[in-house]
């Protein structure tokens, strides 16, 4: 892999990110593959300016972006670095998005609003070659890409349940486990978790209705969890108010211990009173990097992997069968 170059900011929780991908490549894979940074700097206004300190010319160029920036730092720095690396005569631009922000928009709720990710999909897509993101909130987004710019979805669901196997009788008491979606809309998302997991794994979800965004009015339960242990399961966790929400309902109901999970943990309103409630608050590390309450799993391997066999040609949906 003698042209392909992983390009992050040094100055950003992307390097590690970055690094645990290089390191995976080299030590599994025995092939010697680039990092290098790019530098993000800015003017007194607080402009935007970067630059690259090394060629880039006929590389193949995967850009680690960080999505604990602010949004629309995350954004103008897609868009300018993708503008660097053509103007720099770069052979392909691929751009890795552990947590691919402006997705929660996939539709119109009510009139005259936006639909983030199709705008989001017009302004980074153009000279693409690929984006590689995790746990898409909606997998449809992928719709909104041209055909030219394949967005493979990676699922964070293998590692998580290796991970519970694994440490098994210090997480999760495996054999009275239920599999929840705190919505109907992750009902699909928990009954794959619960297959994979094992076919004896039963699942329930929470029906709940907001009379405005952020509220909720009422929440009801379809499913047993009566003397259970029960696993949330979703795509993110933003303030954590619905999972704690939640969590009061399953209780309420007769469940016994409570755990949840969430691919892209932002914790916007901290991760206390999320704590208080379960037994076990476990995120990934594709947008959350380290709490002393929660429990990160790494899944920088599978982006290494998804990178490799992008660049080798094989399939990476291959990975999840």
């Amino acid at each position: 892999m003698e042209n392909v170059l992983l390009l992050a900011d040094k100055n950003s929780n992307a390097w590690n990110f970055a690094l645990k991908i290089q390191n995976y490549i080299e030590r599994e894979k025995e092939e010697h593959i680039l990092l290098k940074e790019v530098c993000i700097k800015h003017f007194r206004n607080n402009e935007i300016d970067m630059h690259v300190p090394e060629n880039i010319r006929k590389k193949d160029v995967y850009f680690i972006q960080d999505s604990t920036k602010n949004p629309q730092e995350w954004l103008t720095e897609l868009i300018l670095i993708k503008d660097l690396l053509l103007s720099s005569s770069a052979n392909s631009i691929t751009f890795v998005l552990p947590n691919m922000l402006y997705s929660r928009k996939d539709r119109k709720e009510k009139s005259r609003v936006p639909i983030s990710a199709r705008a989001l999909a017009k302004a980074i897509s153009p000279n693409l070659k690929r984006i590689i993101t995790m746990d898409l909130h909606a997998d449809q987004i992928q719709g909104f890409y041209p055909e030219n710019v394949p967005v493979d979805s990676l699922r964070s669901f293998p590692s998580v349940i290796e991970y519970l196997k694994s440490n098994e009788q210090k997480v999760i008491e495996m054999e009275n486990l239920v599999i929840v979606s705190p919505d109907a809309g992750g009902v699909s998302r928990a009954r794959s978790f619960a297959q994979r997991l094992g076919s004896k794994y039963p699942t329930a979800f929470i029906e709940k209705r907001r009379p405005i965004p952020g509220e909720i009015s009422e929440m009801h339960i379809s499913g047993d969890v009566f003397n259970k242990d029960v696993l949330l399961i979703d795509d993110l966790i933003d303030s954590g108010n619905t999972l704690c929400n939640a969590a009061e309902l399953l209780r309420r109901k007769g469940a016994r211990q409570l755990f949840c999970y969430g691919t892209h943990g932002l914790f916007t309103l901290g991760t206390e009173e999320l704590c208080k409630r379960f037994e076990r608050v476990i995120v990934s590390n594709t947008h959350h990097q380290k709490n002393d309450n929660i429990e990160v799993i790494d899944v920088s391997h599978v982006f290494a992997e998804a990178i490799y066999r992008a660049q080798k040609g094989l399939s990476i949906s291959k990975l999840f069968e």
